[in-house]
């Protein structure tokens, strides 16, 4: 059974064109993609190491961009706490049957989320942990008051302060731990840069070697925004764009 509670358990790409993004991702990260049956009525593509589905897409036109999901104990009842505390409902619960119950809010800043309850009998395969080539190596979240935002994951999800970084001009980044104690934490927090139109998640999706897949991102069509930079712990990272229009980000512990 599927048991994670208070943590980004899936990562989610709504974009125009899921033949070419997944090709895409495909090369650069060293996913394969899989076709899967939808209760919504519409094709679900997996990306998956081996057998193990890491992350999902669909086709929706006019938007692009990737999304977490964060699973919880009862999603009816995480939508009514999410709310009371200034978030908003997007899409209400919706069932895709044996699998899950899910919701798609936004924090009180305005990130997207999704919530989802897991079927009792969903499937749960034992993934590979970073730094596996093409898991998911950190989470970022970008917004307009970090304070706020902290306080909002803590409460609703159990998420907790592990130290926060001094960037200069750029402000506080904060390191946060998702219940599973790890030392160097699941992600990060910072106020967002004026140049960042919206509130938003960002996730780095683990790749051999960052020099490598800088050159995968440029032949794929897509752009590199910024780095490649290391970071503190000796990894590389980019932040990049794919030929949709969608973030994502780059973590290799190779330069």
């Amino acid at each position: 059974m599927f048991t994670p509670k208070g943590k980004f358990s899936w990562y989610e790409l709504m974009t125009s064109d899921t033949q070419a993004a997944g090709k895409f991702y495909s090369d650069v990260v060293g996913w394969s993609t899989q076709e899967m049956p939808n209760g919504e009525g519409q094709p679900y593509t997996t990306f998956n190491i081996g057998n193990v589905g890491m992350a999902g897409m669909l086709k929706l036109d006019g938007h692009t961009g990737w999304v977490g999901y964060i699973s919880v104990g009862d999603v009816d009842a995480h939508v009514e706490k999410i709310v009371e505390a200034g978030g908003k409902l997007w899409r209400p619960a919706t069932d895709i049957p044996g699998m899950l119950r899910f919701a798609v809010m936004s924090d009180p800043q305005g990130a997207a989320i999704v919530v989802f309850t897991p079927h009792s009998n969903m499937p749960s395969p034992q993934r590979p942990s970073p730094p596996a080539t093409g898991t998911i190596g950190w989470h970022e979240l970008y917004t307009t008051d970090i304070e706020a935002a902290s306080e909002f994951y803590n409460k609703l999800f159990g998420w907790t302060k592990i130290s926060d970084m001094d960037m200069g001009q750029m402000g506080i980044y904060r390191i946060f731990d998702e219940g599973d104690h790890k030392e160097m934490g699941d992600g990060g927090m910072m106020n967002k840069a004026p140049h960042v139109p919206v509130s938003c998640w960002n996730f780095y999706f683990m790749v051999d070697s960052i020099g490598a897949a800088v050159e995968r991102v440029k032949s794929g069509g897509g752009k590199v925004l910024n780095g490649p930079m290391q970071v503190p712990g000796g990894g590389w990272i980019i932040n990049g764009q794919d030929p949709q229009g969608a973030m994502f980000c780059l973590l290799s512990n190779k330069e």
